[in-house]
């Protein structure tokens, strides 16, 4: 599903970090080395239809990386 964050997420939580994260071997593999964290948090989000909602969305996030590989996980 495509989308594009409107706005700022807000209420952020990390939902784990570093060996807790299943897919850690493939995010160093992909983006490089670091000390990923798993996080959530709820935003505004413009779909490909154009249809604007309020979402929780996941993403995975490390220091000098960035954020990456956001995904909505349900809508509010």
């Amino acid at each position: 599903m495509y989308f594009t964050i409107i706005g700022v997420v807000s209420s952020v939580q990390t939902i784990s970090a570093g060996a807790g994260i299943r897919e850690r071997a493939r995010l160093r593999k992909v983006h490089g080395r670091g000390r990923w964290l798993k996080r959530k948090g709820v935003a505004q989000v413009q779909l490909a239809t154009g249809e604007v909602a309020v979402a929780e969305i996941h993403w995975y996030e490390c220091a000098g990386i960035g954020k990456r590989e956001f995904k909505i996980k349900r809508f509010l």
